[in-house]
């Protein structure tokens, strides 16, 4: 597996298309937002910037990154080889995926750790590192689904567009309007209990209980991301 993570590592800083649209471009987006803060939490608050920070580094740079890399590497048989050694098929799809995971989660740690000198630190860490690790889990899954429906790196650029635009226009949704009306609606859809959770994990001032509730339609998301990517997923071209 290790060997196949740092092969794909080198690929990913060989590829400066995939480096400027998958990492540079969400981190340019968030700079601006943590830049601009004092006007976004007027609009919405700091929890919302936050919400911001992990859905737009988590949808277009692990998600897009995961679907691009995965039809790319099918399109050119490598996991069919892949398959024909020794590593078994998750420790495939772990070695793939490992250092684009890896980048993304040090670039949201390092943005929210700039958000966090800029304006405060949050309320609770642990409750946010949750709330990121599952949101990252979540993303990963849906890229898995979404590489079994795409079929080169090129039609990536579109399947993942109605994934990646949804969930962060559900951010900003639940971040400026907030949840006191269509309540279960907004923690239902992908990214509105994350969004919640990320704002009671930075400002606090929220029983944990209430909290702890929001976990459900995380995990549910991530059932339903697994269950598609199993269905969906294949290791070899249509003919």
């Amino acid at each position: 597996m290790l060997a196949i993570a740092l092969s794909e590592l080198i690929q990913i800083f060989r590829n400066r298309l995939a480096l400027v649209t998958s990492f540079i471009m969400p981190v340019a987006v968030c700079a601006f937002f943590i830049r601009q803060h004092e006007q976004f939490a007027a609009l919405g608050s700091l929890g919302y910037i936050a919400a911001v920070v992990v859905f737009t580094v988590g949808a277009f740079g692990l998600y897009t990154g995961t679907v691009t890399t995965l039809a790319a590497r099918r399109q050119n048989l490598f996991l069919k080889r892949l398959r024909s050694t020794a590593a078994d098929d998750v420790g495939i799809l772990c070695g793939l995926l490992l250092p684009i995971s890896l980048i993304v989660l040090v670039q949201i740690v390092a943005i929210l750790g700039v958000l966090a000198m800029v304006t405060g630190l949050p309320a609770d860490v642990l409750l946010l590192s949750a709330a990121v690790l599952l949101t990252l889990v979540m993303m990963l899954g849906l890229g898995l689904a979404t590489a079994g429906l795409t079929n080169s790196p090129e039609q990536a650029q579109i399947t993942t567009l109605p994934v990646s635009l949804g969930v962060v226009a559900v951010v900003s949704w639940v971040g400026i309007a907030g949840t006191d009306d269509l309540t279960l609606l907004k923690r239902l859809l992908p990214g509105g209990a994350a969004t919640e959770l990320v704002g009671n994990a930075w400002h606090g001032g929220v029983p944990v209980a209430d909290s702890l509730v929001l976990l459900a339609p995380m995990a549910g998301w991530i059932v339903v991301a697994v269950a598609l990517a199993a269905r969906f997923f294949r290791w070899e071209p249509r003919r």
